[in-house]
């Protein structure tokens, strides 16, 4: 082991000490929802250009106004003192430093109900308005020399809809009608006098705008655009350049699939973007980062060699840094750009680190890392690689009973290596057979980690502290693994799901450490559908709750917003192949289900749209299955606010309670409401 991997390692296991050293202060318990609710957590990693300061966001619940609320904090990385910069009810996020370090700007809704972008010195005082734009900031970027921020936000409702609207009331013709996205710049300076509605630079319906970024001199910008703002159209994605001078528009690359996030290189002759190199079947591949001359040319991909997405983070003078998975780590990685040649900057092996920013000079970063003992918190590093802790999120929990968590991995039915993150009750004993949840990921391309905490949708901790294992299982098409394990389960999806699961399950059995006859299992969006595969194709689970999953593919194929993912997938429409649909819907095994179940879907899910969750209701009803269906209003496919995110964990601990711990049936109607929410 390097010497800095060493150092890493010790930061670690200092935490873990200090977080297990309070087992025997007598004070410690398990944590309740609305303790998981409000365990605050960090966010975001931006270190100013000069290494001053390192910018991050802190989130928590706010009760009171029922929303999850983000400030921003500043470390100074020489005494290592943090400080809360931003206030207020409303968010305050997307933040980036001005080139010279003397500003820090964000965006935020505090001075109206759509975003503006604000600029606020890092020695403190009161924020300035630097946009009133008739829309919402979307994105934005400093030219490097400071002189003017470009912009994206959305066209403005224009005057004959609005006339449309009084005559004939609200109605919307389908992919037909868009707000397209357009970059805008204002004159620093001039803003700071007062709020800038800005300049438009691009127009029509032609494209819609999508990231952006500047050119080392200020005087062109790169963004990738696609032809409509519908998520159908992303492999329309392609890259152009603007020129500040006549705001004349040219496209460098127009091939099949997405390209997207251009970024320049220090010299300005080449233009870096993430691709996947015209493959029209993208979502199951490896997205790639290739360059081509700024002027347009011949393009060339660079990471070709390397066997997972990489996430573009700098190009310095020493060559381009990318972010990317290795099973459930995740590190840093230097690329030289001529010989193609990769080297990972990051350690120990198993480091979860994400979010780098670096300096101008590119001798300092600043970077996020959670562990199996620790919350998220915030690193800093000069190079090579030596960190530095800057916050202590992890004290909000240390008088908490917590799991452990660690990786472990098993054979699938067919031989596949499957891993996952078993956590497991501080007091385990091997020698004790105990109940087992299974919490499944969404994406497919997701991963669960081996990270501290489970504060949303399934509160692993709470399960624990009652004595169950949880198992998290990375089934087949998780990210982390490569392309290959990715794309397992392209026309198999379901199917080979399942066996990753009950395999995982069976493992444990295996090991003498679960009761066959209390096992559940749980999951939302990806891991909801294939909750509701394993909840009619299988017989395995005592109970299952399904969020926001898909019962007929069918059914989500004619109205999902993302129809092109089925494809992908699936390989053809329902109508093509009726087959492949059938063979992965959890609806076609609906007969021979068994197993009582809990359905949570958002009433305006446009995602997993909620007819999947009626029809899985009705066909185990049909049959006689315990069913209940919960519906959470004014909600699409996440759960976005405190209070109903504490219903949806009430309602999976009041499931699972009856049917895995035994407790009484819960009546989902009339649950216990505190005489007072003072939160």
């Amino acid at each position: 082991m390097t010497k800095r991997a060493t150092l890493f390692l010790a930061i670690i296991l200092l935490s873990a000490g200090a977080f297990q050293s309070l087992a025997s202060d007598g004070v410690r318990r398990a944590p309740s929802v609305d303790d998981l609710l409000l365990v605050k957590s960090a966010g975001g990693a931006r270190i100013s250009p000069d290494g001053a300061w390192v910018a991050y966001t802190v989130t928590e619940a706010d009760f009171k106004q029922d929303a999850f609320v983000t400030q921003i904090w500043l470390a100074d990385t020489a005494t290592g003192r943090t400080f809360q910069l931003t206030r207020g009810e409303k968010s305050s996020s997307n933040f980036d430093w001005s080139p010279d370090s003397r500003w820090l700007s964000f965006t935020s809704a505090r001075a109206g109900d759509k975003n503006q972008l604000f600029v606020i010195n890092p020695a403190g005082g009161e924020a300035v308005q630097l946009t009133k734009s008739e829309t919402a900031v979307g994105g934005y970027a400093w030219s490097p020399d400071g002189r003017f921020i470009a912009f994206s936000a959305t066209d403005a409702t224009p005057k004959a809809m609005k006339e449309r609207k009084e005559y004939l009331g609200d109605y919307e013709v389908v992919r037909r009608e868009y707000n397209h996205t357009h970059i805008w710049t204002i004159d620093v300076m001039e803003a700071m006098k007062e709020p800038q509605v800005g300049k438009q630079r691009t127009k029509g319906k032609d494209f819609t705008v999508n990231g952006f970024s500047w050119s080392p001199d200020s005087t062109r910008l790169a963004f990738s655009a696609q032809m409509n703002p519908d998520l159908i159209q992303g492999a329309t994605s392609d890259v152009y350049v603007l020129n500040m001078a006549d705001d004349a528009v040219k496209k460098i690359v127009s091939q099949p699939g997405p390209d997207g996030n251009p970024q320049w290189s220090p010299d300005g002759r080449q233009i870096l973007f993430s691709t996947y190199m015209g493959n029209p079947t993208y979502f199951a591949s490896n997205s790639r980062l290739a360059v081509i001359p700024s002027d347009g040319g011949a393009i060339r991909s660079l990471t070709d060699g390397f066997d997972e997405n990489a996430g573009f983070v700098a190009w310095k003078s020493d060559g381009i840094y990318f972010s990317a998975l290795q099973k459930t780590a995740s590190h840093l990685f230097k690329l030289n750009p001529s010989t193609l040649a990769i080297t990972r900057v990051t350690a120990p092996e198993n480091i979860m680190a994400g979010g780098f920013s670096f300096t101008r000079d590119g001798k300092r970063m600043a970077f996020t890392s959670p562990s199996p003992t620790s919350l998220n918190e915030v690193f800093i590093s000069d190079l090579p690689f030596n960190p530095r802790r800057l916050t202590n999120m992890t004290d909000q929990v240390k008088n908490f009973v917590l799991a452990t968590r660690e990786v472990i991995s098993w054979k699938s039915q067919d031989g596949a290596e499957i891993e996952g993150v078993l956590i497991k009750p501080a007091d385990f004993d091997p020698s004790k057979k105990r109940p087992l949840l299974c919490v499944i990921h969404g994406g497919p391309t997701g991963i669960d980690r081996p990270t501290l905490l489970d504060a949303r949708y399934y509160p692993a901790d709470m399960w624990t502290a009652r004595g169950a294992l949880v198992l998290k299982v990375n089934y087949r098409g998780s990210a982390g693994y490569g392309e290959k394990f990715r794309k397992l389960n392209v026309r198999n999806l379901g199917v080979g799901d399942a066996w990753d699961v009950i395999s995982g399950v069976d493992h444990l059995i295996g090991k003498g450490w679960v009761d066959p006859a209390r096992v559940g299992c749980m999951g939302w969006s990806q891991g909801g559908y294939i909750s509701a595969f394993l909840t009619t194709s299988s017989d395995r689970f005592k109970a299952i709750s399904v969020g926001a999953g898909i019962s007929n593919w069918a059914t989500y194929y004619y109205n999902t917003d993302i129809t092109p993912f089925t494809i992908n997938y699936l390989g053809d429409d329902p109508a093509d192949d009726a087959e492949i649909y059938q063979k992965t819907s959890p609806m076609t095994y609906i007969k021979r289900a068994k197993t009582p179940t809990l359905i949570q879907h958002g009433e305006f899910d446009r995602r997993v749209p909620i007819p999947n969750a009626y029809e899985l209701r009705q066909g185990l009803e049909d049959r006689g299955v315990a069913v209940e269906m919960v519906v959470y209003k004014g909600y699409g496919h996440g759960i976005t606010k405190p209070k109903s995110m504490r219903a949806v964990m009430q309602h999976n601990l009041a499931w699972f309670g009856h049917y895995i711990f035994g407790d009484p049936r819960p009546d989902l109607t009339a649950p216990a409401v505190a005489e007072k929410d003072g939160k």
